[in-house]
């Protein structure tokens, strides 16, 4: 499939142009799926042992 190009040479220039700059471009750190997972586990595991403690309070459990 062949792309046809909307703008004018001198108008896709200027865009080409402006993409190469980076102006937008944001360094980040890498990403790193172990912490995400450690974070996850701890979250979790402290809203069980919250709702089992907030049931037992209550009498529920």
């Amino acid at each position: 499939m062949v792309r046809e190009n909307k703008l004018y040479p001198e108008d896709q220039a200027k865009v080409d142009e402006f993409l190469k700059k980076g102006v937008n471009s944001v360094e980040r750190k890498p990403f790193k799926p172990l912490r995400l997972l450690f974070i996850l586990i701890v979250i979790v595991t402290g809203l069980s042992i919250f709702s089992i403690a907030l049931a037992r309070m209550s009498g529920i459990y």
